[in-house]
């Protein structure tokens, strides 16, 4: 397949790009800095096309001939303190991106048939710990609200019977990036502790987290491109979801040791009004959570490499420790 991938020089897209390339595929990676990126050894196996998703341009018209898009583009929404200006880039960056790739396939003269784009489980809302699967309802506050508007934007898409899979990401686990960039120096440095879903009071927790391994959420991603029956909404998440302070509990552990993880992990955590003066509007983000399950994907015969959350971060972080296999892929029709 011949594949267009806007934001494939990030976390997701380059493993996804990686992956597809030692399969045969052939990638176009959109960027807005082409100069700096054809310099990038690691990207030199691809073809490199400059523009701004967010802006129509010239770029839309490499998206003629190709097979397949991947939208993975969208301002960090953990890399600033929120502000309106960052809102509206969080927001921007996202649903334009999307207008613009849906406008560039529908004017295509060879229309690629397979659109995929990147969402989030924020898209849910908060929901406390009710179990939601890809039938669920859009939540109303202001990541809810981003979801559910680039979504909507995939309908001409659809109604041009074009096939279209959008992937609902949960927190990704990666080495050095995401969440664990952030929380991996705090964890080291002292005990573990619940953040957020305290009230007035201390944290203690209860909010779920929906996690992935980098992995997974990358295999979940070419089982939406790949497999014909991944149609409409996917959940990027492990089946295994856990609270905050499971997770808190878990990640002590598997940074100091099995043994005495009792040691570097304390019941309850700062209060929320404590974590929305240290990181501003954002901090609702973290105090509050879903608890997704991934339906879909393991409806179309997904097998999850990492589906416990100890052995994802001994994987992460103690590759010399036990670990299995990882499960093989599962089979994709064309």
């Amino acid at each position: 397949m011949r594949v267009f991938i806007a934001g494939g020089s990030g976390s997701i897209g380059k493993r996804l790009a990686r992956r597809l390339k030692s399969e045969g595929h052939e990638l176009l990676i959109l960027t807005r800095d082409a100069d700096t990126l054809r310099r990038d050894p690691a990207m030199r196996a691809y073809e490199v096309v400059g523009g701004d998703p967010t802006i129509p341009g010239p770029w839309q018209d490499r998206v003629d001939g190709c097979d397949a898009v991947v939208n993975l583009a969208g301002h960090g929404v953990f890399t600033n303190r929120w502000n309106p200006r960052i809102k509206n880039l969080i927001r921007d960056s996202r649903v334009y991106s999307t207008e613009n790739l849906v406008s560039a396939v529908l004017r295509a003269t060879s229309r690629p048939g397979v659109f995929v784009q990147g969402s989030a489980v924020g898209y849910y809302g908060r929901r406390g710990d009710e179990i939601i699967d890809e039938s669920g309802e859009s939540g109303v506050d202001f990541l809810a609200v981003v979801c559910r508007e680039l979504e909507d934007a995939l309908g001409p898409l659809v109604r041009a019977g074009i096939r279209t899979s959008w992937v609902r990401t949960g927190i990704v686990l990666g080495e050095g990036e995401g969440a664990l960039k952030i929380m991996a120096p705090i964890f080291k440095m002292g005990p573990g502790a619940p953040i957020g879903s305290g009230g007035g009071a201390v944290a203690t927790g209860r909010q779920y987290m929906s996690w992935i391994h980098m992995d997974d959420i990358v295999g979940i991603f070419r089982l939406a491109l790949l497999d014909s029956r991944a149609e409409g909404p996917l959940n990027g998440v492990a089946p295994n979801p856990v609270t905050n302070a499971e997770f808190a509990r878990v990640f002590s552990g598997v940074l100091h040791t099995r043994a005495t993880p009792w040691r570097f992990f304390l019941p309850f955590g700062p209060p929320d009004a404590l974590l929305r003066l240290a990181l501003g509007e954002v901090a609702d983000v973290v105090a509050t959570g879903q608890r997704v399950i991934p339906v879909k994907a393991l409806s179309l015969g997904y097998e999850f490499q990492h589906s416990e959350l100890e052995e994802a971060l001994r994987v992460i972080f103690a590759p010399s420790g036990p670990t299995r296999q990882p499960s093989p892929e599962p089979a994709v029709r064309p």
